[in-house]
């Protein structure tokens, strides 16, 4: 399958044995790696957390179905 570099926009053959997969070469991996590391890139929103224990909470919660209501 050919894709489009992320960096370079170069088409080249997508192969999941690629030590650079989705780029086309190593340059273009190290430039996108270079602005993350700098900054250009920025995901917006608040910050999540990193504790497991609170995440696995959350996920119980979320997969609890909610207690049926009785009519009295």
């Amino acid at each position: 399958m050919l894709v489009k570099c992320p960096t370079c926009g170069r088409e080249h053959e997508y192969d999941t044995s690629s030590p650079w997969r989705p780029f086309c070469c190593e340059r273009c991996k190290l430039i996108d790696l270079g602005a993350w590391a700098s900054g250009e890139y920025v995901i917006r929103g608040e910050p999540g957390t990193a504790d497991p224990e609170f995440a696995a909470a959350e996920i119980q919660r979320l997969n609890t179905p909610p207690e049926k209501k009785t009519g009295r």
